[in-house]
C-alpha cells in the first residue's frame, strides 16, 4: 500500500551555545528543524569499524589531508586524555572540517577521539563544549569509546534538540544498547515528527519487534496528523509494520521490557 508523506514538525528545545572554532550550523526553531546537510558523512549512519574508518579516509582524502590526519592522530596517541583548558587534540576536532572537507570530518572526528583515548569525561567535555558538528561526531563515537551507560546524558541531551543531525546520530549503536523503552520509545517517535528518517536508528527491527507500546504512541500520533488535515509519514507505517512483527523469546539480548 502507497501512503502519502508527511510534513515533518518539529520539538521544542534548541542545541546548547557551542564555542566558535567552526562556523555554526544554522539555528533551528521549534517550527523548523535544522534539514540534514547534504555534505554530512552518512556513512557513519551504521557502525564502520576503525579500521574501515582510517582505510576509506585512506582511500578518499588527498595527500595533504592524509598528512594532516595522520599527525593529529599521532599527536592525540601522544597525549592522550585531557590537559588543561584545552587539548591539542580538541583543537584537531575543531580543524578536521576544514582540513578534511565536511563529507569526511565525522569520521576524522570519530578516529581522533579513539586515538586520544576519550573516556565518558573527555568526550562530555567535547560534546557540551564544541560545536554542533563536533557534538555528532561524539555521538558517534560513543559505541567505540564507551561500554556502559556512562554517556546517556549525552544522548538525551540530542534527542532534546531540534537539529536533525545530531537525533539522527543519537539515535545510533549506543543508544539502541543503552536507552530504556520508555526513552527508547520517545527517540523512535521523535525522529518520525522531526523529519529524521527512521534507517538511523540502530537496532530498530529488534526493539520494535511485538512491542504494543511503542505501536499505541505511533499510531496516535497519525491519528492526530489525520485529524489535523495532515499527512502520515511512510516510516511511520514502517515503523507500525515492525511492532506487529512477533517478539523475541527475553533473553540477554532484550534487556528493555515493556511501560507499566
Amino acid at each position: 500500500m502507497t501512503h502519502p508523506h508527511a510534513t515533518p514538525t518539529a520539538s521544542t528545545d534548541s542545541t546548547p551555545n557551542a564555542r566558535n572554532t567552526e562556523a555554526q550550523p544554522e539555528v533551528s526553531t521549534p517550527d523548523s528543524p535544522t534539514p540534514v546537510s547534504p555534505t554530512s558523512d552518512t556513512a557513519l549512519t551504521t557502525l564502520p569499524s576503525l579500521t574501515d574508518l582510517r582505510r576509506r579516509l585512506t582511500t578518499d582524502l588527498d595527500q595533504a589531508a592524509r598528512t594532516w590526519l595522520e599527525h593529529a592522530l599521532d599527536e592525540a596517541a601522544a597525549h592522550p586524555g585531557i590537559h588543561g583548558p584545552i587539548s591539542a587534540w580538541e583543537l584537531r576536532l575543531a580543524e578536521a572540517g576544514r582540513r578534511c572537507g565536511a563529507a569526511h570530518a565525522d569520521a576524522a572526528r570519530v578516529l581522533i577521539l579513539h586515538a586520544a583515548r576519550a573516556g565518558a569525561d573527555a568526550l562530555s567535555r567535547v560534546y557540551f563544549q564544541g560545536t554542533a558538528d563536533e557534538r555528532r561526531a561524539v555521538l558517534h563515537a560513543l559505541p567505540h569509546l564507551v561500554s556502559g551507560p556512562a554517556a546517556l546524558p549525552l544522548v538525551e541531551d540530542a534527542l532534546r534538540t531540534n537539529d536533525t543531525r545530531l537525533l539522527g546520530a543519537a539515535v545510533g549503536p549506543y543508544a539502541a544498547r543503552h536507552l530504556d523503552a520508555h526513552s527508547w520509545r520517545h527517540a523512535v517517535l521523535k525522529c518520525l515528527f522531526t523529519g529524521v528518517p527512521v534507517d538511523h536508528v540502530a537496532d530498530l527491527p529488534r526493539r520494535a519487534r511485538g512491542d504494543g507500546e511503542l505501536a499505541r504512541m505511533v499510531g496516535d500520533y497519525a491519528a492526530e496528523r489525520t485529524a489535523a488535515g495532515r499527512s502520515v509519514p511512510e516510516d511511520l507505517y514502517r515503523v507500525l509494520d515492525l511492532t506487529e512483527s512477533a517478539p523475541s523469546a527475553p533473553g540477554p539480548d532484550h534487556p528493555h521490557g515493556k511501560e507499566s
